[in-house]
């Protein structure tokens, strides 16, 4: 076996490679992250991002209009319309690249948006498939439709300001 070791190092060396090179090669590529190694095997061409877009896209705001059908019985809207928001969610990740979709909700700008948003899914699909309680699941529901909008609004230079000031003007109760 020793001998083997050699001959691979010997020829290392001709091709002109260090053997510690590939040592580090070796380090560096079983540190790499989670969304590094995601991003590296999700390569796709730019025909397949937009497939992958829009046939997410499509079926997030299907479910999300189904879900309408489904208005007066809470937990099946609560499940559908969470299901769609996901589904929109995600499907942005296949233009941009996973590891940037994270990066920008976790952007110190939107931090405090993307974990509005993510809370009100959890809490939606807890009462919604756990609890299954219509009222409860109505008022998750109601507070990830907030959260949707606020997330969103964080992608828009100065909406949330302008949106906040114009909230704050309507219910400002001083006379």
């Amino acid at each position: 076996m020793d001998k083997m070791n050699q001959a691979f190092e010997k020829m290392k060396m001709l091709v002109g490679m260090e053997v510690e090179d590939e040592e580090r090669a070796a380090e560096e590529e079983s540190s790499l992250s989670f969304m590094e190694d995601l991003n590296r095997n999700c390569a796709l061409t730019t025909k397949q991002r937009f497939y992958g877009f829009a046939i997410c896209l499509s079926a997030g705001l299907a479910c999300t209009l189904l879900s309408m059908l489904v208005f007066f019985n809470p937990i099946k809207f609560g499940f559908t319309f969470t299901l769609g928001n996901l589904m929109a969610l995600g499907s942005t990740a296949f233009l941009i690249g996973p590891q940037r979709q994270v990066t920008m909700m976790l952007d110190p700008a939107r931090i405090y948006a993307t974990a509005l948003y993510l809370a009100s899914i959890i809490i939606a699909l807890f009462c919604a498939l756990y609890v299954r309680n219509k009222l409860l699941t109505l008022l998750a529901i109601i507070l990830e439709f907030s959260g949707l909008i606020w997330y969103s609004l964080s992608y828009i230079p100065f909406a949330r300001t302008m949106v906040s000031k114009v909230f704050m003007t309507c219910f400002d109760t001083e006379f």
